[in-house]
């Protein structure tokens, strides 16, 4: 097995993990809260969705499907347009509201389409070109995969959570 095929194993198990996440939940608990200050399963989903998208695109020279494909103007967040949701406030994440979870999902499956687009033109030698110097050391795309990946999975587990607790208190 070769690094890309781990890489686009791994990047197929968020796709799964927001699907099972977000299936069959109504705009009330898409948004719910666990706590004043935690996140959403929208917020989280929007936001690992986010995060792919705009490093994927940025790591390959590619334009972020969310601006591309109009998906900023489908979800009408008012949030500035390269918004990835680092940094929110609690009303910020309060901001990020969808009418139903197909518009995380088909954002999701757009940005998945884009970046096993991207995952399959790579070369081994391809995961030590450098994408970012603003880090010491400087980051390479494979450093920079790897991360995105973890980030990804921890929100879509985070998800899962807040879906979980949702069920336990409605049981």
């Amino acid at each position: 097995m070769h690094a890309k095929d781990i890489l686009i194993d791994g990047y197929g198990r968020i796709r799964e993990e927001v699907h099972a996440a977000v299936e069959g939940l109504g705009p009330d608990e898409l948004h719910a809260r666990p706590g004043p200050e935690a996140n959403s399963i929208a917020w989280l989903v929007w936001h690992l969705t986010r995060i792919q998208d705009d490093h994927i695109a940025d790591a390959f020279g590619l334009d972020q499907v969310w601006l591309a494909d109009g998906w900023e103007k489908r979800f009408g967040l008012g949030l500035r347009p390269h918004d990835t949701g680092f940094g929110h406030s609690p009303e910020q994440v309060a901001q990020v509201r969808v009418d139903s979870g197909d518009l995380l999902t088909g954002y999701c499956d757009a940005v998945h389409q884009q970046t096993l687009g991207a995952l399959r033109s790579l070369a081994a030698k391809d995961l030590e070109r450098i994408v970012d110097e603003r880090w010491d050391p400087p980051v390479s795309l494979g450093v920079r995969l790897v991360s995105v990946l973890s980030d990804d999975l921890q929100h879509a587990g985070q998800a899962a959570y807040v879906r979980g607790l949702l069920q336990s208190a409605s049981a």
